[in-house]
């Protein structure tokens, strides 16, 4: 599942867990276990572990972990930049986002969708996945699910794949699978 309370929840697992969602929310959180070992190590006699196990500490203090806020996340970024010798131009240069598009689709009943596999599967209404799996092989790269919203009648549907016109291309398929079998209302939107 996705949604910052379901993030939080599974990045607790870990001794330090990573989340963000595609808004913007999200952030690093460190377990007692992490911070014990590290404040341990910070007082070791081997210079390389104490000097990395300070670092990490500091790094912590950065982080706010209760909210996620994004100037902490911003600074932290600048410190491992720092750290690694690295900038921004290589940071940037280590991904490229595939062209992509987020559509509404207005739905009679939300309630009617359900998701698995982190919300990339749909399993309900019966058949929709098949559909958007048959528009998926069409396209270089694709991929494409549907998310129904919390909050209001609607279906969000994600599509990305090697090119602009390959995406249009899965994005309106996908969008018109969704109107046509899962109670579309209203006009069926174009995407563009």
């Amino acid at each position: 599942k996705t949604g910052v309370k379901h993030c939080h929840h599974a990045a607790l697992a870990y001794d330090v867990g990573v989340y963000f969602e595609a808004n913007g929310h999200g952030t690093l959180l460190f377990s007692q276990k992490f911070v014990d070992r590290m404040q341990s190590l910070a007082t070791s006699s081997d210079a390389e572990k104490k000097g990395a196990a300070e670092k990490l500490l500091h790094f912590r203090d950065l982080i706010n972990e209760t909210v996620g806020d994004a100037i902490s996340i911003f600074l932290a970024v600048e410190a491992v930049l720092y750290l690694t010798d690295s900038d921004c131009d290589a940071w940037r240069a280590m991904y490229d986002d595939l062209p992509n598009r987020q559509i509404k689709v207005l739905v009679a009943d939300r309630g009617i969708f359900e998701t698995t596999d982190a919300e990339r599967v749909c399993v309900k209404p019966a058949g929709l996945q098949a559909e958007i799996d048959k528009a998926v092989a069409k396209v270089p790269k694709g991929r494409a699910f549907v998310r129904p919203s919390g909050t209001e009648d609607v279906v969000r549907v994600y599509a990305e794949a090697e090119s602009t016109e390959a995406m249009l291309t899965l994005a309106q398929d996908v969008v018109d699978a969704v109107h046509s079998m899962a109670g579309g209302v209203g006009e069926k939107p174009t995407v563009t």
